[in-house]
């Protein structure tokens, strides 16, 4: 681990007098945790082919805003993913009141307020997101939109219960501190490419939805070669950091590269493709955490040349 040293100055660690720190730290964790359930909860209206159970928005009928007894179980599972949406509004809500209270030396804390703030207006800004996917009946695109704002929440989730709970950065290379952030872009990239595998696929939310229209055979291996990508940058990772947050980020990928390659060579099982979604959001969260647990060493600033009497102007 050589060139990495404890940077004791990592930006806005909790210190001093601290007010309110112990609500937040846990609600941030809460806004983690469901930011996460939503994404498997989301899945499965897709897995169950659910996707149009409420089949408009926002009332799940013409004339109900919930789900009756002629619509189904799917209209059951969709509007159960409906009222999830709730839970995430009061604990996004809760955890920027929290924010709010929180005082450190007597001061709040303005990097947790926008954090906060930006999870408090995302979750709602998902909901309409969410509703325009049934609008659009299920565009491929529009839904994977939908998902690819969820793990943007995970992130920032991420980011928020770090500062929260005052971890400190590395103090890497340059080289290292760009690895990382590489592995994070790589991460994200074959997540795109997943959403672009399932809405070619067969589990794109509803048996009469419409489809990319590109090949599904084809597509999975673009996807495949994104995430040997990643797998080798964060190899790079584990080797130049030697880290805990690097090798959690190496066996997650190696748990979901297995789960991937079983749905892939038996048909796409529910409960695999699920395990996949839990999977890509867990993976997601650990690749962000690796980058910020990190920061690049400034380089040294030359000293100025001292000019001699005779050869001053």
């Amino acid at each position: 681990m050589e060139g990495v040293s404890v940077d004791v100055l990592t930006t806005s660690p909790v210190t001093g007098q601290v007010r309110g720190g112990v609500a937040l730290r846990r609600w941030a964790v809460a806004s983690l945790a469901v930011n996460i359930i939503i994404v498997v909860t989301g899945g499965l209206v897709r897995l169950t082919d659910s996707g149009l159970g409420c089949p408009t928005w926002p009332r799940c009928s013409e004339l109900s805003y919930v789900s009756h007894p002629e619509l189904g179980y799917h209209g059951a599972i969709e509007f159960g993913n409906r009222l999830l949406t709730f839970v995430l509004v009061a604990v996004a809500i809760l955890t920027w009141l929290s924010a709010l209270r929180y005082r450190e030396n007597g001061e709040p804390r303005v990097d947790l307020l926008r954090l906060t703030t930006i999870m408090a207006l995302g979750i709602p800004a998902q909901a309409v997101i969410g509703g325009l996917t049934v609008l659009s009946h299920l565009n491929p695109f529009v839904v994977a939109f939908h998902l690819l704002v969820s793990f943007a929440l995970i992130s920032v989730s991420v980011k928020l219960v770090r500062r929260t709970r005052g971890h400190l950065a590395l103090t890497v290379e340059p080289r290292t501190s760009a690895l990382t952030r590489a592995t994070f872009l790589l991460m994200w990239l074959a997540v795109w490419l997943g959403t672009v595998v399932t809405g070619s696929g067969p589990h794109a939310g509803d048996q009469v939805a419409v489809r990319t229209g590109f090949d599904p055979e084809f597509v999975s291996h673009v996807h495949a070669w994104a995430v040997y990508a990643t797998v080798a940058a964060t190899l790079g990772c584990v080797v130049l950091l030697r880290s805990r947050a690097a090798v959690a980020l190496l066996a997650v990928e190696v748990v979901q590269g297995t789960i991937g390659f079983g749905q892939y060579f038996n048909g796409l099982p529910i409960a695999l493709v699920a395990l996949h979604l839990l999977g890509a959001a867990s993976a997601l969260a650990l690749a962000t955490n690796l980058m910020l647990s990190v920061r690049s060493r400034a380089k040294p600033r030359p000293e100025p040349v001292a000019l001699s009497p005779s050869s001053a102007p």
